[in-house]
């Protein structure tokens, strides 16, 4: 691409080990090798307390906050990794999302988005990541259809990190691809 896309990319997990985040690596090379360019973004390294209206009030946006407000402005597309907590998202993931909309403006509007997930269980974090495109689509971002979710996610990557199984990198590229050319598209 001439002018590649730019996308933000985040995981809704913390853990430094964490599945999602293996998920979201792989998800970003696929990414650029789609022609997208990444800007990835580690939400530990940007802690933000939780939300409360008082606290919003009194004090206004936190710092962080309005960081990831303006990565998020600035990049018509984003990429997601949702872990699953107990059939949901993650509280960190909410959290981050609900502090991102209480700027002036909902920086999520028009933006493209793909979400993937990964857990240990046998249904790979599906429902976390449904709930989570769910909630993107309900803020304005136009969700690619691909779905990238892995089961048993602690016996899928190898010692370097890269997917076992074809299938599951196929999955993978399939919404990098479709990430890259719907933004690619909706960017003109």
């Amino acid at each position: 691409m001439a002018n590649p896309i730019r996308i933000l990319a985040f995981s809704g997990s913390a853990r430094r080990e964490s599945l999602n985040k293996k998920l979201l690596a792989v998800a970003v090379m696929a990414v650029r090798a789609a022609g997208g360019e990444v800007t990835l973004v580690d939400l530990t390294d940007l802690p933000l307390p939780l939300y409360h209206g008082d606290l919003e009030d009194a004090e206004g946006l936190p710092a962080n906050a309005v960081k990831l407000i303006e990565l998020i402005k600035s990049h018509p597309a984003l990429l997601i990794a949702s872990p699953e907590y107990n059939s949901m998202f993650t509280p960190l993931l909410k959290n981050t999302i609900d502090w991102c909309t209480r700027g002036d403006d909902n920086p999520f509007v028009g933006k493209v988005a793909a979400v993937v997930s990964a857990s240990p269980g046998q249904f790979g974090g599906v429902r976390s990541m449904k709930l989570a495109q769910q909630l993107l689509l309900q803020l304005g971002c136009h969700v690619v259809p691909a779905q990238c979710f892995l089961p048993k996610a602690h016996e899928a990557f190898d010692d370097n990190g890269a997917l076992k199984e074809a299938r599951n990198q196929k999955a993978v590229e399939t919404l990098a691809q479709q990430l890259v050319l719907t933004a690619a598209k909706l960017s003109v």
